[in-house]
């Protein structure tokens, strides 16, 4: 074994799960040898509490989750929420106020939830949506009518919200605007038409270090496995930083090793071959 793992963390969407959205036998045979040795195994996503696959939440072993880019952290039994970090109201307005005169969507998380207006749920391609995740749009999400509305109805509850941009030339434009009108944001991307914002002190790497510590675990003995963006800050707080052959070119260049491809076991691949526990 890589020095001695205690804790895998993994990504969902490009990294555990694959192209269908499915975890692959060989990759619960790998999970499942490991956590029989004793490593603490927890799920680290940009997705919702709510949104994450009932086959990894009853998936025997997986005891955490951390959720929206580590905003809230679960331990998964009871849906019991165990370390939360909120938008603070301000910055959500900031946020409406910097994107309102472009042509962009919301999506707002809070208790485990999402929500987004009725016309994208409908319409995801509309809102420059692949069509790859229509059907997860379309299944996860909650219409409301007016999302906006709804966002400040909840503002003290948001634990993070999604600004959606169809025309990707200028999602780094809407980025560079918020940064410039607010420095109480945590803002990253996991695919290209979506802006993730979170808390100030949010991000994947945060929430992994809260569950680190509620475990008593070191970031040496951590191995976190990713393949977008919104993975980098993970990577490189882990001990072992994994990213997948399919990762972005950014989480490829922090990665201390890169296993094969999310569609070809790249987990059970790495658990094998990197950190030596089978």
């Amino acid at each position: 074994m890589l020095v001695n793992i205690s804790l895998i963390a993994l990504d969902l969407d490009g990294t555990l799960l694959n192209r269908h959205g499915t975890i692959s036998d060989v990759n619960k045979k790998a999970l499942l040898y490991a956590m029989s040795k004793g490593v603490h195994v927890c799920i680290c996503t940009g997705r919702a509490f709510d949104t994450i696959p009932q086959e990894l939440l009853s998936f025997p072993g997986i005891e955490y989750a951390i959720t929206n880019n580590g905003a809230s952290v679960y331990r998964i039994l009871g849906k019991e929420k165990i370390n939360s970090l909120y938008l603070e109201p301000e910055a959500v307005l900031t946020v409406l106020e910097q994107t309102r005169e472009y042509s962009v969507s919301y999506e707002a998380f809070l208790d485990g939830g999402a929500y987004a207006s009725r016309d994208y749920v409908d319409n995801p391609v509309a809102h420059g949506v692949s069509l790859s995740a229509v059907n997860y749009i379309k299944s996860t999400r909650h219409p409301v009518e007016d999302i906006e509305k709804f966002m400040k109805e909840h503002i003290n509850e948001l634990e993070s919200l999604d600004v959606v941009v169809p025309d990707v030339v200028l999602k780094d434009e809407i980025i560079d605007r918020i940064k410039a009108a607010t420095r109480k944001v945590y803002i990253t991307s996991s695919v290209k038409q979506l802006i993730e914002i979170s808390s100030m002190y949010g991000g994947k790497r945060e929430g992994l270090r809260f569950l680190a510590k509620y475990l008593n675990i070191g970031r040496e003995n951590i191995a976190a496995f990713g393949d977008a963006d919104n993975d980098i800050d993970m990577l490189d707080y882990a001990g072992c930083g994994i990213a997948m052959a399919n990762a972005s070119h950014r989480l490829l260049e922090v990665a201390d090793y890169v296993t094969t491809h999310h569609d070809e076991d790249g987990v059970a691949y790495a658990i094998k071959n990197i950190l030596h526990i089978l």
